[in-house]
């Protein structure tokens, strides 16, 4: 099942794919898709819903990020040894654990903002959990049922913000706008197998990023039981898991993104995003 949320900021309404690409409303069922409606129960009632017993949804609707009210966007880094070959550091003897801001999350299609002061703006594709129930001391075999579904996120990071400004890494990871989700939460049943699939990120066309799942160092199941080690996670929060090689920062001559830069990228079977650099506004 691929679950969407749909409408203009502030007023999303839950939906869900038909197999026809239709986009049906949940907005009679339930309240949103979040952290109330993502249990395993509730999941399971969906699935068995007819989606033609469901109002349609026009066709050019804005889709928001496929999950709401996020209060925890986590995130894993140089989970690729190839990535973090090329950013010149070493491969991890444990994952690398750093946050964005529940409030930088946008939809999949939307603008990205060039903060104020930005020089070196950089993307990542990764893959992205989303938690269905209170997770903490998970054992990597019961990973799975912690698990409501994967998503596409863009993990936009700010270079000189998150390594030439001093402090931790969140400093470049959690400007507005730099959190695009989607487009749909992909419930693993649907997702299939999640350690072999393919990736990439174009800028105005040129490929950037080209990857696979299945060259991440530390596993999806090993990643949620080794944070929930030192951290409670909640239903609707977000883990980004790393990203392949091809970012800005690992070349030789760095391709920052610019305003008008245009950024779309994928997973197999997860979905496509594209974003445009936008200048700074208030």
């Amino acid at each position: 099942m691929k679950l969407v949320r749909f409408g203009e900021p502030g007023q999303e309404k839950p939906g869900l794919l038909d197999q026809s690409g239709t986009i049906r409303d949940l907005s009679a069922i339930i309240p949103d898709i979040d952290g109330r409606t993502l249990a395993p129960d509730t999941i399971d009632k969906l699935k068995a819903l007819d989606p033609s017993s469901l109002a349609a949804v026009p066709q050019g609707v804005r889709l928001a990020a496929p999950v709401g009210n996020v209060r925890n966007y986590m995130a894993i880094g140089l989970n690729y040894a190839d990535h973090a070959a090329e950013a010149g550091l070493r491969v991890p003897r444990e994952p690398v654990i750093f946050n964005k801001i529940g409030n930088c999350i946008v939809g999949p299609n939307d603008d990205i903002m060039m903060p104020r002061d930005a020089q070196k703006l950089d993307y990542e594709v990764e893959i992205g959990v989303v938690i269905s129930k209170r997770a903490r001391y998970v054992e990597e075999a019961d990973a799975a049922d912690y698990i409501a579904g994967y998503l596409c996120c863009n993990d936009v990071s700010e270079r000189h913000f998150q390594t030439e400004r001093s402090g931790q890494w969140v400093k470049g990871k959690a400007a507005e706008t730099f959190g695009p989700l989607g487009p749909w939460l992909v419930t693993p049943d649907e997702a299939g197998d999640v350690e072999n699939l393919a990736m990439w990120l174009d800028v105005n066309g040129e490929r950037r990023q080209v990857g696979n799942t299945s060259t991440m160092i530390f596993k999806i199941p090993y990643i949620l039981s080794y944070m929930t080690r030192f951290m409670v996670l909640e239903p609707g929060d977000v883990v980004a898991t790393g990203t392949p090689p091809g970012v800005a920062l690992g070349m030789k001559e760095p391709k920052w993104l610019q305003v008008g830069d245009i950024v779309t990228l994928g997973i197999e079977k997860l979905g496509q995003q594209r974003s445009k650099i936008v200048a700074f506004k208030m």
